[in-house]
């Protein structure tokens, strides 16, 4: 199948790239992305959406079975390769991501765009709970930054955590400032200031237009 034709998602593209370095069974792979921390960038809080994932790639030709093998007081395992094709894909699939600026959706800038239907001190509350949320975060990334080092893992293979700490480093300064804003009343809001708001800026309603009613001919 094209890599074009197959389904890409974050978890396929993890997968394929493990195969690359060698065959591996599915509870390997598990945790291969969690001794390399990958569960901060792909979400596999439930194993049956990798044996999901994997079931797609063998079925879209992007990898295939290797060898099944059964130790004793065990119960089978089956290994998978990546194949030409899959190789292909994940090459594919890395570039196109590096190079895409595509509009991604989360939740937060939602949440933003629809702060004003609370009060500025709740939001205040919710954005510092964010807040403490998010230095967690960062002293994780930091931490397994200070363990490559200690590795001496060069640093190719540590991007994404540098990636993730300078984005978290910079989300925190923006919403620390926008908390120091609301708490000095730069920044505030009532339900009638809101609602003059929406006044000022509403555009007139079109007028109704009747629709004849077909003529036959």
């Amino acid at each position: 199948m094209p890599a074009a034709a197959a389904r890409r998602s974050p978890l396929a593209l993890v997968v394929l790239t493990l195969l690359a370095e060698r065959p591996m069974h599915p509870y390997g792979m598990l945790q291969t992305m969690k001794q390399r921390q990958k569960t901060s960038i792909v979400n596999i809080n439930q194993r049956n959406s990798l044996y999901q994932v994997i079931d797609r790639l063998v079925r879209d030709g992007l990898a295939a079975v290797d060898t099944t093998e059964r130790a004793e007081n065990r119960p089978e395992r089956t290994l998978y390769r990546i194949t030409d094709e899959g190789r292909a894909a994940a090459e594919q699939w890395v570039e196109q991501l590096l190079a895409s600026a595509k509009p991604e959706y989360p939740s937060f800038p939602v949440a933003l765009s629809l702060a004003m239907i609370v009060s500025p001190s709740r939001v205040v509350e919710a954005l510092k709970a964010r807040l403490t949320a998010l230095a967690d975060q960062r002293a994780e990334t930091r931490a397994s930054l200070a363990d490559a080092d200690a590795m001496t893992l060069p640093r190719l293979f540590v991007l994404d955590d540098e990636y993730r700490d300078a984005m978290l480093d910079a989300e925190m300064a923006w919403m620390s400032a926008l908390v120091t804003r609301l708490q000095s009343g730069e920044l505030t809001w009532s339900e009638e200031w809101i609602a003059g708001v929406a006044a000022r800026f509403a555009q007139p309603e079109a007028p109704e237009t009747a629709t004849p009613p077909h003529q036959p001919r």
